[in-house]
């Protein structure tokens, strides 16, 4: 069976960040679709949440991770997109339940928020826990497709 491929991306507040969970993707043998950016000179992290969005949409990747300083810009950019369900975390927990009760498809960080060993600890969480479906269904069903 081959490697799951995961993409990530970040904005210049959350290369450094972006790196580390690159490494530890690596070090468990999953596939590391980078989408940038890759250095700290200022860029507009919509751009780098719709190169995520983008790539689950097309189908080449199932999962993503963000990053930029705070968490919350670029997770509010890749949530513009009915495929997809980011979750901004913080800790272990928050990262179960965004996919036990949410089925999230992306998780995101904040490079000035989170530290290295709870980023990581929250990713282990997010690429291990399963969605637990039943009463939860329905709901994620209306995340993405919103009444007109």
């Amino acid at each position: 069976m081959a490697a799951e491929k995961i993409a990530i991306a970040s904005d210049h507040g959350g290369t450094n960040l972006k790196q580390a969970i690159i490494d530890e993707l690596s070090s468990k043998g999953l596939d590391v679709l980078d989408l940038g950016c890759d250095g700290s000179a200022s860029v507009d992290y919509p751009d780098y949440g719709y190169k995520l969005a983008e790539a689950i949409k097309s189908g080449a990747v199932a999962r993503g991770v963000v990053v930029c300083g705070s968490g919350i810009g670029i997770s509010i950019a890749v949530n513009r997109f009915p495929e997809i369900r980011c979750a901004l975390v913080h800790d272990r927990l928050g990262a179960s339940l965004s996919r036990e009760h949410n089925n999230a498809n992306v998780i995101a960080f904040g490079e000035r928020t989170t530290g290295v060993a709870t980023a990581l600890d929250a990713l282990d969480a997010f690429l291990n826990t399963e969605f637990e479906g039943g009463r939860h269904e329905r709901r994620v069903e209306k995340l993405s497709n919103p009444p007109l």
